[in-house]
């Protein structure tokens, strides 16, 4: 007698009360994003004009929470082809402002406009007649007015309940210089490659600058047989190599085909004894195949196209000499995965 299915727990008041206030939080922040959208204007142009036309770094401003959503987006900036960092305003009163060159370009972020740290330090970035962007949530303040561009991002209504946090303030700030980061990324032309050799550690970076010839098995870790080898043996060689498949060369050592693990199990649902046949039976003929000076990257887009784990590595001028294995473990290993 079936056993029926488990009842779903009730959920408690406690949990509902949970999700229903992340649902207002997450509606709230997409409203306020989603306002800011719609009112952009030609003053978001001139703010991305400014900063492409910044001959030296762009040095990003902010104290508490709009210090901790500029450093993300001097980072974001940094890492997106605007050469930028962070500059504590407290701190540049104490020295670090000499960080600051004349040919630099200041972003500044308040959402009141009138935060002290950052206004203390307006004179002197005045003096060194640095070009200074302002994101602010006060479009009339003193930060603003000292601003040769202004980007309002003020909002209705904050997500904390309380009114005090702040929460929707601080993400339309954020999302404002995304939006600056991404529009200084295309006015640059910023591509792919661009981005791998700032994040040389990432999965994209080693995707753009690892080879397969950096990662493929060679030599004797490469399982070979013969078009002729039987079941037995295509299987140890298979079973030994630990690679799930098995290059077929020829006598002159060139390759006609490949085993591989599926081609094992769809010729035993075909066949009542696979002993009784040899690699040329069950290969797969014309197999797909790398170089082993091609980007890891696309290897794996091969592999992920075509539904398979491994590829045959075969020399540029000699397409049926084998001379490496690459898996798709080998690119999970290396972080290209």
């Amino acid at each position: 007698m079936s056993r029926a299915a488990p009842r779903a727990r009730p959920r408690s008041k406690r949990a509902t009360g949970a999700l229903a206030e992340g649902r207002r939080v997450l509606q709230v922040e997409a409203h306020a994003i989603q306002a800011l959208a719609e009112r952009l204007d030609e003053s978001f142009a001139r703010a991305v004009e400014v900063l492409h036309g910044c001959a030296g770094k762009v040095a990003v401003t902010g104290m508490g929470k709009s210090g901790l959503v500029g450093r993300k987006i001097a980072s974001t900036l940094a890492s997106t082809g605007t050469p930028a960092f962070f500059l504590h305003p407290a701190e540049a009163i104490h020295g670090d402002l000499g960080m600051l060159d004349r040919d630099d370009v200041v972003l500044a972020l308040s959402n009141s406009g009138e935060t002290e740290e950052v206004l203390r330090i307006l004179p002197l970035i005045k003096r060194l007649g640095c070009p200074m962007v302002v994101i602010t949530g006060g479009p009339t303040s003193r930060m603003a007015r000292a601003g040769d561009v202004v980007l309002d991002v003020s909002v209705d209504l904050e997500a904390c309940p309380l009114g005090l946090a702040p929460t929707s303030s601080t993400t339309a700030a954020l999302a404002m210089g995304d939006a600056l980061a991404m529009a200084l990324l295309v006015a640059r032309g910023f591509q792919p490659q661009d981005f791998a050799a700032r994040h040389p550690g990432g999965s994209l970076g080693r995707q753009l600058f690892l080879k397969v010839s950096d990662l493929m098995h060679t030599g004797e870790q490469v399982p070979r047989v013969s078009p002729s080898s039987s079941m037995r043996d295509v299987i140890v060689e298979i079973t030994a190599k630990h690679l799930g498949a098995a290059a077929v060369v020829d006598k002159r050592g060139e390759l006609v085909g490949i085993v591989t693990d599926g081609d094992l199990r769809r010729a035993l649902e075909r066949h009542t004894n696979l002993l009784d046949l040899t690699a040329r039976d069950v290969m797969t003929a014309r197999p797909k195949r790398a170089e082993p000076e091609m980007l890891a990257g696309e290897a794996l887009r091969i592999l992920e196209h075509h539904k398979i784990t491994v590829l045959l590595v075969c020399e540029p001028r000699h397409p049926r000499r084998v001379v490496g294995v690459l898996h798709m473990h080998d690119l999970l290993r290396a972080g290209v995965a």
